[in-house]
């Protein structure tokens, strides 16, 4: 480290220093943290804690069951990963990011306590956000898994409830390339005899012999909660009033109907009201149909209008995802869109391509400078072309995003996506 002293540090500088300080970006494992947060002496974050892993939807999730437990009177507090625009957004007490400066005691504090363990940014974060919520006295913490699940930084804690949000396949070569070996990882959130809410509308098998294996109490979508569309612009809900496994007597449910259709993905939801029906929130249709209407999340199918064009951002980045803002699209009555794109190159680009291209009039690529994880805005163009697409590269991704919009007629659509940095840089460019 150097010599200057970590309280004279700002928030930008302790995280370019927090990039630079471990080895590799991504090193899975609980031993480092768990001996920091042994010499922190870091109390647990809250009374309850639930927390989120999935690989699609799970800052949605984690957002709605913010918003419901708010309104009904609980200090909350949330962490997520990652950021759009501001490293704040991943740390929230009361609906409010937490300020720079708080965050930068907790990471003067963690880095004094650390001695030789080496910890990367994630881990420091999440210590980090521990810490900030167990000074605020709260009732619930929500916690969002960053990779995988079972040796994923967060899971340094014990969930009261562990929610698995739909899963898919990413990160690959940490979590491995089938969605049964990705299910062993996500289930590594649970704990044996704990409540388990799954959102994957087909979990794997090996995810239900996992859970089971550890006595889970469970409740999985469309068998024990339920949420479905009804026309086209409302959703019917059905609740249980606890999960299977417990040892109530059969849990009874509560049918809300006639609900506005939320913005935001319905497993993802449906899984967050279930989870606050679990820690005895009392709702009814009023604040649920608030809920629906109110809440939402920046880059989950963002709709703006920009030089006259309407612009939807979203960070979708894999092929489930990327299947879902096309139906979305679809039901939009939107067959012919300009997709601005950039994607990291670990990712399956191949499947993300292929689930746009019902909808794809054209694909505009270009480049994340000074992003290494990036793919190169020729190679992406190399793979639409290979999908039987057409696409136009043209430099930065702001480049690529006025060349969408030039050829894209006055009230078109224009729809950015591949990855949060991709959605980013266009909300910088964009001035939302």
């Amino acid at each position: 480290m150097t010599t200057q002293t970590g309280e004279s540090l700002s928030l930008n500088q302790w995280l370019d220093r927090l990039e630079k300080n471990h080895p590799v970006e991504i090193d899975l494992g609980l031993d480092r943290i768990a001996e920091v947060a042994r010499r922190l002496n870091l109390p647990r974050p809250a009374r309850r804690v639930v927390t989120v892993a999935g690989t699609n939807g799970k800052g949605s999730c984690v957002r709605t069951l913010e918003h419901i437990l708010l309104a009904s009177g609980l200090s909350v507090g949330t962490y997520t990963s990652p950021h759009l625009l501001r490293y704040n957004e991943r740390i929230r007490i009361g609906g409010e990011e937490a300020a720079d400066s708080d965050i930068c005691r907790a990471f003067a504090a963690i880095d004094s306590a650390r001695g030789e363990v080496s910890l990367t940014y994630f881990e420091v974060g999440t210590l980090a956000a521990l810490q900030l919520m167990a000074a605020a006295d709260l009732d619930v913490a929500i916690l969002e898994v960053g990779l995988g699940g079972r040796f994923d930084a967060v899971n340094l804690i014990d969930a009261d409830i562990a929610v698995i949000t739909p899963i898919d396949i990413d990160h690959a070569s940490w979590l491995g390339d089938t969605r049964e070996l990705i299910a062993v990882e996500k289930a590594g959130i649970a704990r044996a005899g704990g409540l388990v809410i799954v959102a994957d509308e087909q979990p794997p098998a090996s995810l239900r012999k996992n859970l089971a294996a550890m006595g889970c109490r469970t409740l999985y979508i469309h068998s024990d909660f339920r949420i479905q569309r009804e026309g086209e612009s409302n959703i019917i809900l059905q609740l249980a009033s606890s999960a299977s496994g417990s040892a109530s007597a059969e849990p009874q449910h509560t049918l809300f109907p006639s609900l506005p259709l939320p913005g935001l993905p319905l497993p993802s939801v449906a899984a967050a009201i279930q989870a606050a029906v679990l820690l005895g929130v009392a709702l009814d249709g009023d604040m649920l149909a608030r809920t629906c209407q109110e809440v939402t999340l920046p880059g989950r199918f963002q709709q703006q209008r920009f030089r006259g064009r309407r612009v939807v951002l979203d960070v979708a980045h894999n092929p489930a995802a990327a299947a879902l803002l096309c139906e979305k699209l679809q039901n939009l009555g939107e067959n012919s869109v300009a997709l601005v794109a950039a994607i990291m190159a670990d990712k399956d680009v191949a499947g993300f391509v292929a689930a746009l291209a019902p909808v794809a009039r054209c694909w505009y690529t270009g480049d994340l400078i000074a992003l290494p994880r990036a793919l190169a805005a020729q190679q992406l163009a190399a793979v639409v072309y290979t999908g039987g697409q057409r696409a136009l590269t043209a430099g930065r991704i702001e480049e690529a995003f006025e060349a969408a919009l030039d050829a894209t007629a006055e009230g078109g659509l224009v729809v950015v996506c591949g990855s949060f940095f991709t959605v980013a840089a266009i909300m910088r460019f964009m001035g939302v």
